[in-house]
């Protein structure tokens, strides 16, 4: 059943892939822009491609965030949007001041936040953030 807690999870969703978007894109293709080592119709479509083809092949990152760092039973719509509105809101804030970040930090950062005011040190799991941390 569609409900609205849903809705503004995919809502969040799709904005954090916009500030992930309009923040993080540039970076991929800047250097060879601005070097003219290949004009802007032949790098955004190479970006593009290359980035879509690390999404669905590249799935080690995604595995180690979602399945390793925080129990899935202290996640629920409400601490996977809290963790939302922190990349967000992280990813505007160091966007304005011209700060390179990682997303996949500042969704780490979120989800751990989010998951520790849920349920607790308890919730994290201390062997998959030896491989976050190391």
């Amino acid at each position: 059943m569609i409900t609205l807690s849903l809705v503004f999870a995919l809502f969040l969703v799709l904005l954090a892939e916009l500030v992930n978007g309009w923040t993080d894109a540039p970076n991929a293709i800047a250097t060879v822009v601005s070097t003219r080592a290949l004009p802007v119709r032949v790098a955004i479509p190479m970006a593009a491609f290359f980035n879509i083809l690390g999404a669905f092949t590249g799935t080690a990152v995604a595995a180690t965030i979602g399945q390793d760092l925080i129990n899935s039973k202290a996640l629920d719509l409400g601490t996977l949007s809290a963790a939302l509105i922190a990349v967000i809101f992280w990813g505007t804030i160091a966007w304005h001041f011209g700060m390179p970040i990682s997303k996949s930090h500042a969704l780490i950062s979120g989800l751990t936040g989010a998951g520790f005011a849920v349920g607790g040190l308890d919730v994290l799991f201390w062997t998959g953030w030896q491989k976050v941390i190391i």
